[in-house]
């Protein structure tokens, strides 16, 4: 049986979560916590005074706009709580020392994919392009960019009709979904996590979708790939692939419909 937050003990110290958050993601996950365990929360970290900042604030929970790491690591240690746990909540930020090694039991991030496939930048893209398994999960934080052990994970079907956009919307609602069941587990110690497999997986760079989206007219390729890649690409509000010819730039997007017989 789990006790209320303003409860959960390290020896005779009160223990506390520091809250990294950012995004709808990580609205959604603040209000959850503050609706179930408001007493967990240490201090919530915001990019700006954003709805996030404002939600803490009404609250009357601490919040604290994010410089830098170290900026962040010694406003902590002015706060002289004992963290048991900090949160990286769609937080888009890397952590490093010394904030890293601040909270007891590190830190667990959100990663919108289903790790160890792509790691890094752009994961709705690439589970369509080469069609890996997609979903989400937390998992430890390390020195690595989202290569720490896997704490819990989300299987997310992808089918024919989806496309960058759809798996992103996806990911973000299974995203918030798994948080909220995970974060039970999350308030014990130690924090158990399972290591990703070092020969499977894929990491990515922002930059690589940029030579990929540009499409070569003479350039042979399956119509499973290129439709692959054209729905990749598709996103209400951002460009699409892009291909040249005569002279002129054109933009391509598509939309896939599944024929009921």
């Amino acid at each position: 049986m789990f006790r209320s937050g303003a409860e959960i003990e390290l020896g005779s110290l009160m223990t506390k979560v520091v809250l990294l958050a950012d995004g709808e993601v990580g609205l959604a996950c603040v209000n959850w916590i503050l609706n179930e365990y408001k007493n967990d929360i240490g201090l919530i970290v915001t990019i700006e005074k954003n709805d996030i900042y404002r939600t803490a604030c009404n609250s009357s929970v601490p919040a604290y706009v994010y410089k830098n790491c170290s900026d962040l690591a010694n406003k902590i240690g002015d706060l002289s709580i004992d963290f048991h746990l900090g949160l990286l909540l769609w937080w888009p930020k890397i952590v490093k020392e010394p904030l890293l090694s601040i909270p007891k039991n590190g830190f667990v991030n959100t990663h919108p994919s289903l790790l160890p496939h792509n790691r890094g930048k752009h994961y709705s893209f690439w589970a369509i392009v080469e069609e890996c398994p997609f979903g989400v999960s937390l998992h430890k934080v390390d020195q690595g960019i989202d290569s720490g052990d896997i704490v819990s994970q989300s299987s997310i079907s992808v089918d024919w009709t989806d496309t960058g956009e759809t798996l992103h919307v996806k990911a973000k609602d299974e995203m918030v979904k798994l948080f909220a069941e995970t974060y039970p587990t999350l308030r014990q110690s130690p924090i158990e996590g399972k290591p990703q497999p070092k020969d499977l997986g894929s990491f990515h760079h922002s930059s690589e979708i940029d030579s990929v989206v540009r499409i070569e007219l003479d350039r042979m390729v399956s119509a499973r790939s290129l439709l692959n890649l054209l729905r990749a690409k598709t996103f209400a509000g951002r460009q699409g692939c892009v291909f040249e010819d005569n002279g002129k730039l054109f933009e391509v997007s598509v939309q896939i419909k599944e024929i009921k017989s």
